[in-house]
């Protein structure tokens, strides 16, 4: 079945009855480094394409002090270029990360939030035409 519009089938992972296949790979908890090794964020939550079981996104955290001033945006995991076990590294500088879209789950019903949040990264979106998933 396809979907409506980008990002309808979206859910936290935390909010289903399903787990990450290889432990090794739920990233949650661990910091978001960019290719000039400068922390951006932690994990927060893995957002899964739920008729695909597919993970699409990090949600990301970022500021704040004790949760307070805290703010989120997603990491397609497109732009993931490796994964240690205390690290994921995205392929964006820390100067490139400057005005990353925002997440709100308010902002994600916009319909062009998502072509837009790829646009932004520089990454084919899974719903396009010729899109392959880079993990298997």
């Amino acid at each position: 079945m396809m979907e409506t519009r980008p990002g309808a089938n979206l859910v936290p992972v935390s909010e289903t009855r399903h787990t990450v296949a290889d432990p090794d790979l739920d990233v949650r908890g661990r910091d978001i480094v960019t290719t000039d090794d400068e922390k951006i964020g932690t994990v927060d939550e893995i957002l899964i394409d739920d008729e695909q079981l597919r993970v699409r996104f990090l949600r990301v955290g970022s500021g704040g002090f004790l949760g307070l001033g805290k703010h989120h945006f997603l990491v397609p995991v497109d732009v993931i270029i490796r994964i240690e076990p205390e690290r994921v590294w995205v392929d964006r500088d820390r100067a490139g990360m400057t005005d990353v879209p925002a997440y709100d789950p308010e902002l994600v019903q916009d319909p062009d939030y998502y072509p837009n949040l790829y646009g932004w990264w520089g990454a084919p979106p899974y719903w396009g035409a010729g899109y392959v998933y880079p993990y298997y």
